[in-house]
């Protein structure tokens, strides 16, 4: 009997830890299906910039896709968390997957139809980013009533698998069966997938907003956004969440360099840019793989500063270095220190907050892993245009590394923050 408890410890202290999966059923089949979902989404992402390209032949139309999607997330995300924290997040979940179904059935039947219209291509991926962002914060807000909170470490690193998952293999997926059967099968593919997510959703019991002792009238009077925003202003440790990744995504997010440098550090070419945009990517998936001894951290904010500081000091090496194989190992070592500081970051945001708050504090959430890289993207540009790539790069890891460092400093209650007693 003390060797069969002992033996699954010992694994968890390497591998991610799969007790959410063996404990939850619902929470199994919602990792599943929104896992399977990703997956989907990520091959139409695909599939929807090169059909874009082939009717246009810009590669400005193929950018705008972005903005199309941004802008949404944005505004959407705030307001899909306030929804998240009013109704029935199951029915909210629920209507927002159906939406992102039938919007794949949609784009399958318009290719079937010989419609070629790039702007009815974008509408169809704003509305998507809308269904997200109604969705995610509703999903993300039931963990916390699916599992203990001495899961919420594991459960973060597992939904961190199914994020990188699908940034991997979904968009290699997508321009396989672009590639042999068209744009209409990888629509048709995304479409059944989303029937994974649909059923997970639907099996979920009912998931009204806790109320504790204010009563249903109350938690509806402050279900607003603003409401939300405020309470944020007050809890310390809750904005070092954000203010710490968006050190890691504004200032050290070196993604759109990444052509230049491919060409003018390393000689290469589009395959090189491929395997700088994948190291990141997969430094990450790994880092959920190996994540059992996430578990047993208790001291999240400090892990928190040490995972940013090690991801900007990676970058400001990378910038330094002129060998492909050593850039791709510090980009993956940038990647697994992200995924740490989401696990962590994610688990504060699920454990400190109160239920009736949770929608709206993962609606900023959305806001700012969506926006801090587009940020990020026009800051490491801007510099790289006004001095060099490496100039941007390296002075980027160095200023996120120093932007911690004082936050840090500043609120220093933030590296007390204790996982067994958790205040926002």
């Amino acid at each position: 009997m003390t060797e069969s408890t002992e033996e699954p410890v010992h694994r968890t202290r390497i591998f991610a830890d799969l007790t959410p999966l063996r404990t939850s059923p619902d929470y199994r089949r919602l990792w599943f299906g929104n896992t399977v979902s990703w997956i989907g989404q990520g091959m139409t992402a695909l599939a929807v910039s090169l059909q874009v390209y082939d009717i246009t032949g810009s590669a400005f139309s193929v950018g705008l896709i972005g903005f199309c999607s941004l802008v949404p997330l944005v505004v959407f995300g705030l307001y899909g968390g306030a929804v998240a924290d009013t109704v029935d997040r199951r029915r909210l979940g629920l209507f927002s997957a159906s939406g992102s179904f039938l919007l794949s059935v949609g784009l399958m039947a318009v290719t079937v139809a010989g419609v070629e219209r790039v702007g009815l291509l974008y509408a169809v991926v704003a509305l998507q980013a809308v269904c997200f962002a109604l969705n995610s914060p509703a999903r993300t807000s039931m963990i916390a009533r699916l599992l203990p909170a001495e899961q919420l470490p594991a459960a973060n690193a597992l939904s961190s698998m199914t994020s990188t998952t699908g940034a991997l293999v979904g968009p290699m997926l997508g321009g396989l069966i672009v590639g042999w059967w068209g744009y209409r099968a990888a629509y048709t593919v995304d479409a059944i997938t989303f029937t994974a997510s649909l059923y997970a959703m639907w099996r979920l019991p009912s998931m009204l907003p806790d109320r504790g002792e204010e009563g249903e009238g109350a938690v509806k009077k402050r279900a607003s956004v603003l409401d939300g925003l405020r309470f944020l202003g007050t809890r310390p440790n809750l904005r070092m969440t954000f203010f710490t990744d968006l050190c890691a995504m504004v200032l050290a997010h070196p993604r759109a360099l990444f052509p230049v440098v491919a060409v003018v550090w390393y000689g290469g070419d589009a395959k090189t840019t491929g395997l700088l945009v994948a190291a990141p990517a997969l430094g990450a998936l790994l880092g959920g793989v190996f994540s059992g001894w996430l578990g047993r951290i208790r001291r999240h904010g400090l892990a928190v500063v040490a995972a940013v500081a090690c991801w900007g000091s990676a970058i400001a090496v990378f910038g330094l270095t002129r060998q492909l194989w050593l850039g791709l190992v510090l980009l993956a070592l940038a990647g697994c220190a992200d995924t740490i500081s989401m696990v962590f970051r994610s688990t504060m945001l699920q454990a400190a907050v109160p239920d009736e708050m949770r929608g709206r504090l993962q609606g900023v959430f959305i806001v700012v892993v969506a926006g801090g890289p587009r940020l990020g993207d026009f800051l490491a540009g801007s510099v790289a245009d006004l001095t060099s790539p490496a100039v941007a790069v390296t002075g980027g890891g160095a200023a996120c590394v120093v932007a911690v460092s004082l936050l840090a400093l500043r609120w220093r209650g933030f590296l007390r923050y204790d996982a067994r007693d958790p205040r926002p």
